[in-house]
Formats: structure tokens, C-alpha cells, sequence
């Protein structure tokens, strides 16, 4: 008697249930992963060099990891919905956006003098006889990478010269959740001195950072280059604002251009794209050095907290040169809020800024 395929799969499932033995879901080939009904699922793509992080059907954000970047990102940042927060350039082609500063590429974190070396604006873009002047950050391994109401990812990453000498151990995890429409990331990041002393000395580009898409900067009426619809650089002599309406807001109640250089517990970046309000808000944790940060937010859609640099934001007034001694580490904590719903409002993040210092 012949038996079809689907009748016996059909048979064997049934069995399978029958002893509350489940099948397990289907995993992408070359992927490894955490998975049954869990709201937040990781899914490492080893042979793309990332980490999908998914919220339910929709991709929130990938850590990504290529070999010829020079530190590792979450890229790209998605709002609920589907909303892409984050500029394309340098990696894809999108029209309409910016292509000046070619390292700003979605979420990163770094600094721009450690031992002297630049990290924060080492890109492709840099020629190689200027290339021992900078730093890069390699990632090394993937710890931990699980899912469930919260996703959980744990990496290691070397800061190293251009001779590839490390000069800092990085172990970073990250965790994931979306609570009442709210996506949140959790970064907490452990830098420890190897061999030798290590000195963050005061400096303007740092620290945690997200350069977000053309419709989240604030509008502008200097000549600029835009991409075109293929990607290429296009010289544009009257800007068009349309849709360009961002704006920052800090804990101090500072909005605007006026809010670079200040310091507040938090600061968050609003507007809409295409039509849909969303927000991005970042909680600095009152055990970082040098809390409350300082913000080096500029209106052309580069959003960073900066706890380091502080001689420049205060004109003077401060400084903070960090040092460490080999084997001594620092530790930094920061939550990032994504909203596609004007649901972040001043008492909110008030609120959830002081559960925050509370926690990590």
C-alpha cells in the first residue's frame, strides 16, 4: 500500500503532539538561532557578518559586523511600522539624503582621541598613509545571542591601532524588548586597558551616536550635496526642506540648534516620516562618568551623547581626561527609545529616566 508524504507527515506530527514533543520552527540555512513564539527573536546570519534582531515580523535592528568597516553598528534602526530612522548612506542607495562624514553609519558607539588615535572618524574614506592615525574597533566574538520577551546579545570587540595592536577590551551587551508600542535598547558596554595605560582625553566626537534620515534633521537653507535616486553624490544649490522637519528636545527643556553642547539627563529627537510621528530618545545612567552627559547633537541629524569631551562643550569651563591603567576597566550604560507614537512626552521620560538610573 503506497502512503503519501503529506498523509505521513500529517501522522508523524500528530504522534509528535500527541507526546508534547513540538517540531522545531524553521531557521534560516547558515543561521543560528533562538526561537518558538518569543516576541523578540535574534537571529545570527554568521556568513552575512550580523545579528537580526526581530520584533515579532518586523526587522528592529542588525548588528552588523564587516570586515572592511572599521567598527561594528546596529544598522538599520526600524520604528514600529516598518519606519527606517536611520541614513543610508554610506551603505545603501537612498535618494535625498546627505553624504558628508562617511563614518556616521546608525548606531555606534566610539571616541575620537584614545592613546592619541582617532576612532570616531575612521572610515573608507580615510587615505592609507593617514591610516596610523586612527583606530578601529574589530569585532571578535558573538557570547551570547538569545531570545524571548527580551532579546539579550552579547558580543566582544578589540579597539585596536593600525598595527592591530589592542588597546582596549570591549564586551558589550545589548537587550531588546518593546514595551507599549516603546522599542528599547539597552547597551552596556565594558572597556578594559590591556597591556598598557589607556587615556581618553577630552575630545568633541564621541560617544554613543545614531545618524538618523534626511526627514529627522532639522531644515536647512545652505547649499548641500544630496544622493540621487541611484545613490551618487548630486550638488544641490536650493535645498529642498520638504518633509525635513526634526527637532530636538532635552530634559533641561532646551529644543533646537540650542541643545548642542548642554548637558541633560536626556534628549530626544522627534518629528515625522511621512506623516507618521516617531521619536528617539537616549537616557544617560547616572553611574556613567561624567553624568549628566553632554550632547554633541547637531541639526543635520547626528545625535550623540558625549560624557568625555567636555572641554569644548563647556568652553573651557571642564575637562575630563579618563585613564585607565592596564587591566582597569570603565563601564558605560545607556537606553535608547524608539516610538512611532507621540507617546514620549517630557513626564514620561522623566519618569523613565529615573527607573533607568535605577537598574544596570
Amino acid at each position: 500500500m503506497k502512503i503519501s508524504l503529506t498523509f505521513f507527515f500529517v501522522v508523524l506530527a500528530y504522534a509528535l503532539f500527541k507526546h508534547g514533543i513540538q517540531l522545531p520552527d524553521s531557521v534560516p540555512a547558515g543561521s543560528t538561532e533562538t526561537m518558538n513564539d518569543h516576541k523578540v527573536r535574534l537571529i545570527h546570519q554568521q556568513e552575512e557578518n550580523k545579528v537580526d534582531v526581530m520584533m515579532g515580523d518586523e526587522l528592529f535592528t542588525s548588528y552588523i559586523y564587516p570586515e572592511d568597516m572599521e567598527k561594528p553598528v546596529l544598522y538599520p534602526v526600524n520604528a514600529p511600522g516598518n519606519i527606517t530612522l536611520t541614513r543610508a548612506f554610506p551603505l545603501e542607495a537612498r535618494a535625498g539624503e546627505r553624504v558628508d562624514h562617511p563614518h556616521h553609519v546608525g548606531i555606534w558607539m566610539n571616541y575620537g582621541d584614545v592613546n592619541g588615535l582617532d576612532f570616531w572618524n575612521n572610515s573608507y574614506n580615510i587615505p592609507q598613509e593617514k591610516k596610523e592615525g586612527y583606530g578601529s574597533i574589530r569585532h571578535r566574538e558573538v557570547i551570547q545571542a538569545s531570545s524571548g520577551d527580551e532579546g539579550t546579545l552579547q558580543v566582544k570587540a578589540d579597539w585596536l591601532n593600525n598595527a592591530n595592536k589592542k588597546l582596549l577590551e570591549e564586551q558589550t551587551t545589548f537587550h531588546f524588548r518593546e514595551v507599549e508600542g516603546v522599542r528599547i535598547i539597552d547597551r552596556i558596554v565594558v572597556l578594559k586597558a590591556q597591556k598598557e595605560a589607556v587615556q581618553f582625553t577630552d575630545n568633541k566626537e564621541g560617544m554613543l551616536a545614531i545618524r538618523v534620515t534626511r526627514a529627522l534633521e532639522m531644515p536647512s537653507e545652505k547649499p548641500l550635496k544630496l544622493t540621487n535616486a541611484q545613490g551618487k553624490p548630486r550638488a544641490e544649490a536650493v535645498l529642498d526642506n520638504t518633509g525635513v522637519n526634526g527637532n530636538y528636545l532635552s530634559s533641561q527643556a532646551i529644543e533646537g540648534e540650542e541643545v548642542w553642547g548642554t548637558r541633560a539627563k536626556w534628549m530626544k529627537l522627534y518629528g515625522e516620516i511621512e506623516n507618521s510621528p516617531v521619536a528617539i530618545a537616549i537616557l544617560d545612567h547616572p553611574e556613567n562618568p561624567g553624568y549628566p552627559t553632554y550632547w554633541h547633537a547637531r541639526p543635520y541629524g547626528l545625535f550623540a551623547a558625549n560624557p568625555l569631551g567636555q572641554k569644548v562643550f563647556s568652553e573651557g569651563e571642564k575637562e575630563l581626561n579618563l585613564k585607565l591603567n592596564p587591566g582597569e576597566e570603565v563601564i558605560f550604560r545607556y537606553r535608547m527609545l524608539i516610538s512611532s507614537d507621540d507617546v514620549l512626552s517630557s513626564e514620561k521620560l522623566n519618569s523613565l529616566s529615573k527607573d533607568f538610573g535605577q537598574v544596570l
